[in-house]
């Protein structure tokens, strides 16, 4: 649940089950050729506008918004309800608010330079469209390598700090024990900066601190720690994108340490093939972090008793942080302290449960 501000009023924004939302059946707005770029949008950027519906749960502004989290599978969306308004003045919001946008135009300069600037996002994706005029004279393009570079965090990459067949960046040990660990998606609006920063749920959010370290490690600096960012090692990837992965995880890691950041190293694996490179660039006796999520499966957790075999053989950590249900593994860890984080998500459905 969060606030948002209407005629100097708090107004509650609420969670409500898509299917319980109604599309006004008068609505004179078609949207239809939008919604994938709506849904791209809330995809990459997140759900940032609550819907507005009045008492009945009936839409008043959103139906765009609407269909595109149907197209993305969502249960449940933000909803702002409206019960202030009358009959009449719902009407006239409804049109007011899809009429005013339509008032507003570009200034294709300032447009130009703003899309030049964005590099690692694809504008066509949210409807910009990029057709050249036929007689149009081809622009210079803007030093291509710079470009590449930055695509790939080249610049951040130090040959002379890296180990293994595949030149997998080292991290120093870490020793910080987390009184509790948040999620990446709620550093941006947290305050909690006694908690550690955690890569579990949602990677596919994480391209965002590949694709901008430098913004988003000034943020995450301001917590207590940080856990190495989570690309995901799904037994269907091949091995070139697993080591991909396990390359970008310990080079972000590199790179937090080096400003000066406490960050707990993450360490995960596929089947026995990922041996070959996923503990390369851990530290030695160190604070290290894995999931337990998905092991109750009899095929995941052979993968994972192997793979946790293969990390206290080498590795010999001094601690483990097991990030999952809460529920402790049937699993000799040794001498290794092992201390387990719930899932928060989980933890949340229990207690409305």
């Amino acid at each position: 649940m969060g606030c948002a501000f209407l005629r100097g009023e708090i107004m509650k924004v609420i969670d409500i089950e898509v299917d319980k939302l109604i599309p006004y059946e008068k609505n004179p707005r078609k949207n239809d050729k939008a919604v994938k770029f709506v849904a791209k949008s809330i995809e990459e950027f997140g759900f940032k506008v609550p819907i507005v519906v009045d008492k009945n749960n009936v839409v008043i502004c959103g139906h765009t918004r609407l269909k595109a989290v149907k197209k993305l599978g969502w249960n449940s969306v933000p909803c702002l309800i409206a019960d202030d308004l009358t009959d009449e003045q719902i009407k006239a919001f409804r049109l007011a608010d899809n009429k005013v946008s339509e008032q507003a135009e570009w200034d294709f300069d300032l447009l130009d330079e703003e899309i030049n600037e964005i590099l690692n996002l694809d504008m066509g994706e949210f409807g910009f469209e990029f057709e050249e005029p036929s007689n149009a004279t081809p622009k210079e393009k803007k030093n291509e390598r710079l470009r590449t570079d930055e695509a790939y965090n080249l610049r951040l990459f130090d040959p002379e700090r890296c180990v293994g067949k595949y030149q997998i960046p080292t991290l120093e040990p870490c020793y910080k024990i987390p009184s509790k660990m948040i999620g990446f998606n709620y550093a941006m609006s947290s305050d909690e900066y006694d908690a550690t920063i955690h890569f579990y749920l949602d990677d596919y959010q994480f391209e965002r601190i590949w694709n901008q370290p430098d913004k988003y490690i000034d943020i995450l600096s301001q917590f207590d720690a940080v856990l190495t960012p989570h690309f995901s090692l799904y037994l269907d990837m091949s091995e070139s994108l697993k080591i991909y992965n396990v390359f970008r995880t310990r080079l972000l890691g590199q790179v937090m340490q080096d400003c000066g950041m406490d960050v707990i190293p993450l360490v995960y694996w596929g089947d026995e093939r990922s041996f070959d490179y996923c503990f390369d660039g851990l530290p030695e006796k160190s604070v290290l972090s894995t999931y337990t999520m998905g092991v109750n499966d009899p095929k995941v957790w052979v993968h994972w008793k192997r793979g946790m075999d293969e990390l206290i053989k080498r590795k010999k950590p001094k601690t483990i942080l097991l990030y999952g249900n809460g529920l402790t593994v049937d699993y000799d860890f040794g001498d290794t302290k092992v201390i387990y984080y719930q899932n928060e998500v989980t933890k949340r459905m229990n207690e409305k449960k």
